[in-house]
């Protein structure tokens, strides 16, 4: 009966995890969907996706702290407390990075931005999307076919190498626009750029420990 109960409990809190890993990971593509709404002069639609991101933002904090109330529970072993809890607190760090994104375009909806600034970044949040796509793929593989999860979590680290190309990419392309921006502009530019570059490496970190669960025994 004991171990009937484990393993009911493991699944619930895997239910929880699983449900709060996708929604993190969901955040990027509403992180793009509002930037090519910029791109496409759709600024309204552009404050309706964000709106919709800081609410799922909530969702995630709910889901994270329920996660972490049903580990204090039951009789799951410390080393699967620690799995969970590891990717759980790193997806969230990345979510946080989405959310920080979300709130420098919402700064930035009210500032003439060059349509070539914006390109570039339409071109970065979706190799961001496709970073976070590839994770999301790994993680669904992770407790059926740790190897094919173990090869999707390499395709996120390459992912993420070109997501640091285009970071860089922007970075000169802000220099070249240093004496046509706004210099308030084009420090929320920066802090932009970062943010989503931090959010493809956080995906990356989540890789690494992925590689760590499924090394074979």
């Amino acid at each position: 009966m004991e171990r009937w109960f484990e393993r009911r409990r493991k699944n619930r809190v895997l239910d929880i995890a699983y449900r709060q890993m996708t929604l993190a990971l969901d955040t990027v593509n509403d992180l793009e969907r509002a930037i090519k709404a910029i791109f496409s002069g759709d600024r309204e639609s552009a404050k309706i996706t964000i709106d919709r991101l800081f609410l799922v933002e909530e969702e995630i904090d709910n889901l994270r702290r329920a996660v972490f109330e049903e580990l204090s529970r039951g009789s799951l072993s410390s080393r699967d407390r620690e799995d969970i809890m590891h990717l759980v607190k790193r997806l969230d760090v990345m979510a946080d990075f989405v959310k920080d994104s979300a709130r420098s375009i919402m700064i930035l909806l009210d500032h003439d931005i060059p349509e070539e600034v914006w390109k570039v970044f339409l071109e970065m949040a979706v190799g961001v999307v496709r970073c976070a796509a590839t994770l999301k793929e790994s993680l669904k593989a992770l407790s059926e076919n740790p190897s094919e999860a173990r090869n999707l979590s390499m395709k996120v680290e390459e992912e993420e190498n070109k997501v640091d190309k285009q970071y860089l990419n922007i970075k000169s392309m802000l220099l070249k626009y240093g004496g046509k921006v706004n210099p308030a502009a084009l420090m929320i530019l920066k802090d932009l750029a970062e943010y989503m570059e931090n959010a493809a490496d956080s995906c990356a970190d989540v890789g690494d420990y992925i590689r760590v669960l499924t090394v074979p025994g």
